[in-house]
């Protein structure tokens, strides 16, 4: 399992972006995780799946409200993984009104909970192979903090822990 300290995989995660407007949508794009991170501070936390009841309900909206605050603890950007296709996470993206404030990426085949060691298994729920429920603070693609969730669990992922590690 990853720990503090540790480079963040190089892998490539997938963004689906909208424009507002009369504009086209933009992607899926990929997302090359070394380059993304270089010389940035990010809020990273990973879910299970989207438009899941406590993904939808708590963990993505406590990111999308302490926006300023993270900017104002020095993040650059707040990035949500989960393992879902860059379409889902667009339309979650939208649904949950993420706008400019949080990154929705895709791990599609799970390769970066993979590379991680924070894989969940939901096989037996339909679900198959996912990421754990975690936040972690990347510094120049290095883990500065990381909050892993015991199953079921939601108590040391949410924005107020990881914004607390941010203020430092």
């Amino acid at each position: 399992m990853i720990k503090v300290g540790d480079t963040i995989p190089h892998t490539t995660l997938q963004e689906y972006s909208e424009v507002e407007g009369e504009g086209c949508s933009i992607g899926p794009n990929p997302v090359d995780v070394a380059k993304a991170s270089a010389g940035k501070t990010i809020a990273l936390f990973a879910l299970p799946g989207a438009f899941t009841p406590t993904c939808s309900a708590k963990h993505v909206p406590g990111y999308v409200q302490h926006f300023d605050d993270f900017k104002g603890a020095g993040v650059d950007e707040i990035w949500c993984v989960s393992v879902n296709d860059a379409f889902v996470m667009g339309a979650w993206a939208r649904e949950q009104k993420t706008g400019t404030k949080v990154r929705m990426l895709a791990d599609g085949s799970g390769d970066f909970a993979k590379a991680t060691g924070l894989t969940l298994d939901l096989s037996s729920r339909g679900m198959g192979l996912r990421s754990n429920r975690y936040s972690m603070l990347v510094k120049d693609g290095k883990v500065a903090s990381l909050n892993v969730e015991a199953p079921g669990k939601f108590e040391v992922s949410d924005a107020d822990t990881l914004l607390k590690q941010a203020k430092g």
